[in-house]
């Protein structure tokens, strides 16, 4: 029997799903949401939060402050419920409606930004907003998930481990990009245990992180429209983008075979199987995705029909078959051969 005394000693489910009898490649699904947060947000939260103790930066009357657009958000009223600390979010018009009822049920108080900055998009206004908090108030202390090294600590510690620890052999990792902290703490982990694997990196079009311009984007989670300080492209082996469009649909698909998962674990997904297509056709490589989240929160908007007809037409209500060809921005030769 496992037992917890704290929601967020609980971050890790040790879950993998294997894909292949759905989709047909070698690929493991590591399933991050399984928690109190629904979300991979809770292992940062939970080690920034522990930073921030051990530097003693949290006194009885501070006001923790951070941006999200939000599963950091709720991983964060979890925490903060739990330890009686107070918690302002500040997010945008895109937050679903699940996930902020849920924020304020947990005692968060919220702060929806509704205009974007002309250039840095909702990320700056919300960012700009935490600063003027932060200006205006001593006690609010700003976690800043954007440059934390707790943010990528925690997946070094955590998430990478567990990965080699019942996958030693993976020949690809798939890893999605917002702030950052989980694409390097699981590359720099991967990189020292010596592991062969080949590391790619999974974004959404429309966010700045790997060099292109910014469009706008309806599906927070992945993606950012400012560079991301955490990030470092150099320590991948390869960069894919995925429209929104192959994010509906890969949800949906997948949604059909009794599995939720939320916007971030599509991503990831249609990226991990577009890549698949183009440089694994013999299906040989042995390979794992990070799933961050579940599907709960995305009932009202991926698994609507109304809305993906509204903002992607009749083709956002067809599954993600046949594959479309990846949009790689980056990819370092030659591939990795497998291990047996």
């Amino acid at each position: 029997m496992r037992s917890i005394s704290a929601p967020h000693h609980l971050t890790d489910s040790d879950l993998f799903i294997d894909l292949a009898p759905v989709l047909g490649h070698a690929l493991h699904m590591k399933c991050e949401g399984l928690n109190f947060g629904g979300s991979i947000k809770l292992r940062a939260a939970a080690s920034m939060i522990a930073a921030a103790e051990r530097d003693h930066l949290l006194r009885e009357d501070s006001v923790l402050v951070e941006s999200s657009s939000g599963n950091l958000g709720v991983a964060l009223s979890i925490i903060a419920a739990n330890k009686g600390l107070s918690f302002t979010c500040v997010t945008d018009v895109r937050c679903n409606e699940v996930t902020a009822a849920t924020m304020r049920a947990l005692g968060t108080e919220l702060l929806v930004v509704e205009k974007p900055d002309p250039e840095g998009g909702f990320l700056k206004a919300r960012l700009d907003r935490v600063r003027a908090l932060c200006a205006e108030d001593d006690r609010n202390i700003w976690l800043n998930q954007y440059s934390n090294p707790a943010n990528w600590g925690a997946h070094y510690e955590g998430t990478a481990p567990s990965i080699l620890k019942y996958l030693p052999d993976v020949d690809v990792l798939f890893v999605g990009v917002g702030t950052g902290g989980t694409a390097m703490g699981c590359a720099r982990y991967f990189r020292d245990s010596g592991s062969h694997a080949r590391l790619v990196a999974v974004d959404t079009v429309g966010s700045v992180t790997f060099g292109r311009p910014p469009e706008p984007r309806l599906i927070p989670g992945l993606g950012a429209s400012v560079m991301p300080p955490l990030f470092e492209p150099e320590a991948f082996d390869d960069l894919v983008q995925v429209s929104e469009l192959d994010t509906v649909r890969l949800c949906r698909t997948l949604a059909r075979r009794g599995m939720l998962f939320g916007g971030s674990t599509g991503t990831v997904v249609a990226g991990a199987l577009q890549w698949l297509e183009r440089f694994d056709p013999e299906r040989k490589q042995r390979s794992v995705c990070i799933a961050p989240d579940m599907g709960d929160r995305y009932l009202t908007t991926l698994y609507n029909d109304r809305w993906v007809l509204e903002n992607f037409g009749p083709e956002g209500l067809r599954p993600l078959h046949p594959l479309e060809p990846a949009q790689l921005l980056w990819h370092a030769s030659p591939m990795p051969q497998p291990v047996g």
